[in-house]
């Protein structure tokens, strides 16, 4: 993987050319301060000044008053450091603030590659809407899967100079609340040729899906033909997509062939078979409740997993298959051991 392949893939750098097949979205140059707010480690969690009681999460808000208690007097031999100060972005937040208005009142959030999925559960709504910038900083802030972004986007790359983008992009896209996880999908496009399609969602059975399985493989194929093929610069990538209940697709993102995305019901080595390049696209859906991956999500990129031969994952793996493989063919054999099995088949990699 080339660093240009990785740059290809940021927000900021596809979202113009394809924004008319895509989500509505608003994106923001951020400020290096507060890309150093969210790196920071030191001290205590802190949000910016802005934030008021009335959008954030008790004991999460600096209170002067709370530090009455702390404060050495004068001439006290005590070492401690003086408590922490929050940082301002008024600029930024007035900026946000606009834009969510303009995206009828909220969005979910990303960076140039990821979002910070790993966060929703802090949110009051348990999801990634984000209706004001304390839910936004509150999300980025909390979030170790964006370490990614801020510090390890080239970790992949065969011709790495950089150990960091030289800017920063927030973008802020529409927060659709009825959207149906079975109908979103990954693309896997090699040598400028789709030749595979799997269910982005694989920690659940839809049958309804499986049902429509060549009707949607259809619509997927020619948006790629119409709409994608020749449009995005590089010759190896996946792109996700959602289905609307018109049958219209939509765009969602792009990603980098291999390395940290996560290739689902495939296996990289599946996807780059020669032979593949000849046949028909292979599409891969959950088709039944045994074959669910319930543990299919993690904050640790795909390619920070040491999965090598004699590993310990790679161990733990052999004998989680076996033991799948064996319950499937002896059901009576218990439900436990078959149920641990299932759930350790498809623990390693994240969304």
């Amino acid at each position: 993987m080339k660093q240009e392949e990785v740059d290809c893939c940021q927000i900021q750098e596809w979202y113009p050319n394809f924004k008319s097949d895509s989500i509505k979205t608003v994106i923001h140059q951020l400020p290096e301060s507060f890309i150093q707010y969210l790196v920071g480690d030191s001290g205590p969690f802190l949000l910016p000044t802005s934030v008021s009681n009335e959008d954030a999460f008790p004991n999460r808000i600096h209170k002067p008053e709370d530090e009455e208690d702390y404060q050495l007097s004068e001439g006290s031999d005590d070492e401690a450091e003086q408590p922490s100060q929050p940082p301002s972005f008024p600029e930024l937040e007035l900026k946000i603030k606009d834009s969510i208005e303009s995206l009828d009142g909220a969005v979910f959030p990303k960076l140039n590659w990821s979002s910070p999925k790993d966060t929703a559960w802090v949110s009051t709504t348990g999801t990634l809407k984000c209706t004001s910038f304390s839910d936004i900083a509150l999300l980025l802030k909390s979030s170790d899967s964006l370490v990614h972004d801020l510090c390890h986007a080239y970790d992949s790359c065969s011709d790495k100079t950089l150990s960091r983008p030289p800017h920063f992009y927030l973008a802020l896209r529409k927060w659709y609340p009825s959207l149906r996880p079975e109908m979103e999908f990954r693309c896997f496009v090699r040598a400028q040729q789709l030749v595979g399609i799997s269910q982005r969602e694989v920690t659940a059975y839809y049958p309804a899906a499986l049902e429509r399985k060549e009707e949607l493989k259809d619509l997927i194929h020619d948006f790629f033909i119409d709409k994608v093929e020749g449009k995005f610069k590089s010759e190896n990538y996946t792109f996700d997509v959602y289905i609307t209940k018109h049958r219209k697709v939509k765009l969602i993102d792009f990603n980098p062939w291999g390395a940290f995305t996560l290739p689902l019901l495939f296996t990289w080595e599946e996807l780059e078979q020669d032979g593949r390049l000849e046949e028909d696209v292979d599409f891969r859906l959950v088709e039944s409740e045994q074959t669910v991956r319930p543990g299919l999500k993690t904050a640790v990129p795909y390619d920070y997993i040491d999965m090598s031969t004699g590993s310990g994952w790679d161990q733990f793996l052999r004998n989680a298959d076996e033991e799948l493989q064996q319950q499937m063919r002896f059901p009576e054999a218990g439900q436990d051991n078959y149920t641990w099995a299932l759930a350790c088949f498809g623990m390693l990699t994240r969304v």
